[in-house]
């Protein structure tokens, strides 16, 4: 077999199980690889967007580009298979359609939905992606990112509608607040008639791999209801991070 194709192989399945970024020297010590044979590697996977390096820093991760060569066998995927009867029972419950999202470098991509039965309705496609400051499955996976990226992305927000928050000072608030609330809240940023709710998702290790959230015309997203969906979003997500494996630690209650 292909040598460069193993070794490349190799260094994908290592940033896949890894439960965190890693630096070129850490890959390469756990791969048993040259640094510069390493870096090589990392070049075509970047290129080929199988990986993602942070530009804060400089440490790499997999990309989505995985979950998108699996989307033909979602319903095989972990994530999807422990959130379908919770996402079909918030469906049940608030009649609004539902999302799951993962993040993909500032973006989110819709990697499952069950649409709302109401013939109004917010219209999205799994593998369809937004701008992850603009809606709240994003906003509820960014405002867990580290500092310096956040502060990156708070230097590149553009207005996609006359109510996308541009400010950077706003954004910052807005992820502090987010992360304390334990939801996000999206109000017409990304489509000036559709507003959405949602919570983070953990995986065991408590890193946040996905977002779970609501969508649907503003009309039926008045304040009350907004802080109504909340409550559900936010328990459904978390039924979701215990399917995974997720324990909330005792002093955290």
């Amino acid at each position: 077999m292909n040598n460069t194709l193993l070794k490349g192989l190799a260094i994908i399945e290592l940033l896949a199980h890894s439960e965190r970024p890693l630096a070129l020297t850490e890959i390469a010590v756990a791969s048993g690889l040259a640094k510069s044979n390493v870096h090589r590697l990392l070049q075509a996977l970047l290129e080929t967007r199988y990986v993602v390096r942070d530009e804060g820093t400089g440490r790499y991760v997999g990309s989505i580009k995985l979950w998108e060569l699996g989307s033909a066998v979602l319903g095989k995927l972990d994530l999807r298979t422990h959130a379908e009867h919770i996402m079909e029972a918030l469906l049940d419950h608030t009649r609004e359609t539902v999302h799951l999202s993962v993040l993909d470098g500032m973006e989110v991509v819709y990697v499952h939905k069950l649409d709302s039965p109401n013939p109004v309705r917010a219209y999205t496609q799994i593998g369809g992606r937004a701008q992850a400051y603009c809606v709240a499955t994003g906003k509820a996976m960014l405002a867990f990112r580290a500092e310096p990226v956040l502060q990156r992305v708070a230097r590149e927000l553009h207005p996609y509608t006359v109510r996308t928050h541009t400010d950077p000072a706003r954004f910052l608030r807005e992820m502090r607040r987010v992360r304390a609330q334990g939801y996000a809240v999206n109000r017409g940023e990304w489509n000036e008639n559709v507003y959405g709710v949602a919570a983070p998702i953990r995986d065991a290790s408590g890193r946040i791999v996905a977002a779970l959230g609501l969508s649907g015309p503003r009309e039926r997203f008045k304040p009350a209801r907004i802080k109504e969906f909340a409550g559900c979003v936010a328990d459904a997500a978390a039924q979701v991070s215990a399917n995974l494996g997720w324990r909330q630690p005792a002093w955290s209650h």
